[in-house]
């Protein structure tokens, strides 16, 4: 591969955010700043802005597939991400299509809008399962990590063993994210792998309302440098402090919870492996 490879190919498939900061928006900003070539599915299109979710149309789960198909059988791609589902249907037909997928799968499991407005029922709260069967690494939050394990609540130092567990029961890396925890001072987020492995990530805690976007974005930065063949553990790495910076630039727009500052953020691509072509 010579020193002018392509960028790598990264199809996210998620829901649409009018106001432009989380969602395949998000995705798109975050894939680009990051040097990679950005193709989407829509699974839903949402009237949204900073202060909550106004509306919800799902598309068809063909349709969505069929978005799929187009963008793998022409362009190909690097790694997947997958925010937002619309439907169970939806699920399932993106883990039949996707599981001969070769390359890494990103799913954030999408349940609630950083404004608390519900964007996943309890019947695609349940197809879920054959998603993370299929995934390279899941990426929940606290909230999300206590309903995929079935627990009522789960205290900060039991996020490992929770992380743990559904890691197990899926067979899939999950990166617990420590964004909704008690800790007033650092946010923690703990990785932990099917055969145990555990290790954990922390910043200090940015005090800011501006944090719309914030789940979409480091999921779609990991997925980029996976793309890349980044190593797991730096690629989240860099999917962290990509998003740190992202909050940190915030431009504060809206009255409820803001956007991210993704145009402020000039992180180099990493240049020493390199996509498949």
């Amino acid at each position: 591969m010579s020193e002018t490879a392509s960028p790598p190919r990264i199809l996210s498939i998620a829901g649409s955010d009018s106001s432009g900061g989380a969602g395949i928006q998000a995705d798109i900003k975050t894939v680009t700043m990051l040097g990679g070539y950005a193709m989407t599915a829509i699974t839903a299109v949402t009237a949204q802005n900073t202060r909550g979710v106004q509306g919800v149309e799902a598309l068809s789960p063909q349709f969505v597939l069929d978005q799929v198909e187009s963008c793998l059988s022409d362009i190909g791609a690097d790694a997947i991400k997958i925010g937002m589902l619309g439907s169970p249907d939806t699920a399932r037909l993106l883990a039949e299509r996707l599981d001969t997928f070769a390359g890494p799968i990103v799913f954030d499991p999408v349940m609630v809008a950083t404004s608390g407005s519900v964007l996943a029922d309890e019947e695609t709260i349940a197809g879920f399962a054959a998603l993370m069967q299929i995934a390279t690494i899941v990426t929940p939050n606290k909230p999300e990590l206590e309903i995929l394990t079935g627990r009522d609540e789960i205290a900060d130092e039991d996020m490992f063993d929770a992380a743990k567990v559904l890691a197990e029961r899926h067979g899939v890396q999950v990166l617990a994210k420590g964004g909704h925890a008690g800790d007033e001072t650092q946010v923690v987020d703990r990785i932990a792998t099917p055969s145990g492995k555990l290790a954990s990530f922390a910043h200090s805690r940015i005090e800011t309302r501006h944090t719309h976007g914030t789940g979409c974005t480091l999921s779609a930065a990991l997925a980029t440098l996976l793309g890349y063949r980044q190593p797991l553990t730096h690629a989240i790495r860099l999917a962290r402090g990509f998003t740190h910076a992202a909050i940190m630039h915030a431009p504060e727009f809206g009255e409820g919870a803001g956007p991210l500052g993704h145009q402020a953020v000039r992180n180099p691509a990493p240049s020493d492996q390199q996509p498949s072509s």
